[in-house]
């Protein structure tokens, strides 16, 4: 289920309510074949509004009218406007934050925004921001733990298309992306698909980083770690945030 909503009030403080309006679902969510969806918004409304201390309360409402507007459109004061998208299973927070240089949240608001149980649900919160160095845009990510990353691949892919949805950008399309690992350029497929280019991989163990001692050539590949008795055979490395990839368990494949 895709799904596209505002939040009020205005995020200024971690004490204040949040509320959930315009909650919008869809039964055939655009999806490629990389498995990058991008949402729209269609008739049903949720309002859900929740308290610190008080218990959750919900409703649900038909809109009085369809509207064919792209939610992008409908503009309100007062409201952080987000679109949430998924690639490859890795699902964002979008916010249009082209108008400041400072994300509309802090990351600790964006740790509340990405529970599961209380808030929209996310691994992370995007902000497409202005460029910078002579960039067309810049994107920041806030983790579901209020970390922030350098990069994220299925992000930048989602922050692309974000981008084509606020821009109106039809058919084949590249534009630069300031992020903290660097220069990424995003390119839109005439089928929708994003193809990125993630530059070199990272793979000296002091550089991803990670605490498993190198094995080849400075690097972690192909380790063997003991987790919970079971040893499992991984490589180390960084497309601009680390990762720990394994094919399986050493002498087998993982169920």
């Amino acid at each position: 289920m895709a799904m596209a909503a505002t939040i009020s009030p205005p995020l200024t403080s971690p004490a204040r309510r949040l509320s959930l309006t315009s909650f919008t679902s869809l039964s055939n969510p655009h999806s490629f074949t990389n498995q990058l969806s991008f949402l729209r918004p269609t008739r049903p409304c949720i309002g859900v509004s929740a308290g610190a201390s008080s218990p959750i309360s919900m409703r649900l409402e038909a809109a009085e009218k369809t509207s064919t507007a792209s939610f992008l459109d409908r503009r309100e004061t007062g409201f952080l406007h987000f679109v949430k998208y998924q690639g490859l299973g890795n699902d964002f927070i979008l916010v249009d934050n082209r108008d400041s240089s400072e994300p509309r949240v802090t990351p600790e608001q964006a740790v509340k925004l990405c529970d599961r149980n209380f808030g929209i649900g996310g691994d992370g919160v995007i902000f497409a921001m202005p460029g910078i160095n002579g960039t067309d845009y810049t994107m920041r990510i806030f983790n579901s733990d209020g970390s922030e990353p350098e990069m994220c691949g299925n992000g930048v892919r989602c922050f692309a298309r974000f981008i084509a949805e606020l821009e109106n950008l039809q058919g084949k399309h590249s534009f630069t992306v300031h992020t903290g690992a660097g220069l990424i350029i995003p390119e839109l497929q005439d089928d929708g698909q994003v193809k990125v280019d993630m530059g070199e991989p990272v793979l000296k163990a002091s550089d991803v980083p990670t605490r498993l001692p190198a094995n080849k050539d400075q690097s972690v590949v192909k380790s063997d770690i003991d987790v919970n008795g079971e040893t499992w055979s991984v490589t180390c490395v960084s497309m601009g945030n680390p990762h720990c990839v394994t094919f399986g368990k050493k002498g087998g494949f993982a169920s």
